[in-house]
């Protein structure tokens, strides 16, 4: 399933992707409980509340949401026609505004420098242990949106990154375990302010602006993909390739992070883990390539689609 948020006549709600179209969850699961002809029980009623506008209230009700969800979809698909009073259940995605898929998380996990080629393209050494730092929720936006660029930095670069969204609380969770705590999967630009992040002899401030954190364009159930260290992930900034990989270039994998993280904290639904960036970035290019107003860059990862963003400069 690829679960999105959405806005239509300015109100939050999660849907699904199919195809080109939106399927309203919420709205279906409705319809789907008064086409049943049965009058609609208490537990039925219930049913319908599991499916929230909050992405991360969604997750953390657990296997109930998810066959609300696809209850509400199998009868999207039997019925792609049917409105209801807010309308069509299934709409073109042209019709709404795709969100980031996780809009509340209580956290933000960034790791650094777990690719490779990222390493080799900075002559460092491949680090011993992962290198954590964060990013606030501000940061994010959805597919579509801006990249503002701010005012006190001139050096503002792009990362494609594979990012995960935990799917239930857990702390200590054994590697051999840990699949079982991720939702799915999306992909994230971590964009960075390198003036600022390397002046400050550390990475959250130039990472974490309003807008650093583009994310979507859904969330990928987990079930979905069969080994996410076996994606393509690629960027393309105005169309030009800049970034072209595969995360079996991981340093350190998926469920590897889920138990490293988990023995510090508690890791709660919705909270995002993005895993680095390959090589390519701009600062490290020669001569460099940094965003400007008027680009568009685009991450792709296998089986998760693409994300653009148009970047501007930030008003005065």
């Amino acid at each position: 399933m690829k679960l999105v948020r959405f806005a239509r006549e300015q109100v939050s709600r999660i849907g699904a992707l199919v195809g080109d179209n939106v399927v309203d969850l919420q709205e279906a699961l409705a319809a789907a409980l008064q086409d049943s002809g049965a009058p609609v029980s208490a537990a039925q009623a219930e049913s319908a509340a599991q499916i929230p506008s909050s992405m991360r209230s969604f997750l953390a009700l657990g296997a109930e949401a998810r066959e609300a969800a696809e209850r509400a979809l199998a009868f999207a698909g039997e019925r792609p026609d049917i409105q209801t009073e807010s309308g069509p259940v299934s709409m073109p995605s042209s019709m709404v505004t795709l969100l980031a898929p996780v809009g509340d998380p209580q956290k933000i996990i960034c790791i650094g420098q777990n690719y490779r080629d990222h390493c080799a393209e900075q002559n460092q050494p491949l680090p011993e242990r992962a290198i954590i730092f964060s990013k606030f929720p501000t940061a994010l936006i959805g597919p579509g949106a801006n990249i503002v660029l701010p005012q006190i930095s001139e050096q503002v670069d792009y990362e494609a990154e594979l990012a995960f969204v935990i799917g239930k609380r857990g702390r200590h969770i054994a590697e051999a375990e840990a699949k079982d705590y991720i939702a799915g999967y999306m992909c994230l630009n971590d964009v960075s302010a390198r003036d600022i992040q390397f002046s400050d002899k550390q990475w959250v401030r130039g990472k974490t602006f309003d807008t650093f954190a583009p994310t979507g364009p859904a969330l990928v159930t987990a079930d979905e993909i069969a080994d996410p260290h076996d994606l393509d992930i690629s960027l393309t900034l105005n169309g030009q390739t800049m970034q072209s990989s595969n995360t079996s270039n991981l340093i350190f994998g998926v469920f590897y992070l889920v138990r490293y993280l988990s023995q510090v904290v508690t890791l709660e639904p919705g909270d995002i883990v993005t895993t680095g960036t390959p090589g390519g970035v701009g600062i490290f290019r020669n001569p460099p390539v940094l965003l400007k107003p008027g680009d568009s860059v685009s991450v792709t990862i296998e089986g998760l689609g693409a994300l653009t963003n148009s970047v501007i400069a930030e008003s005065t």
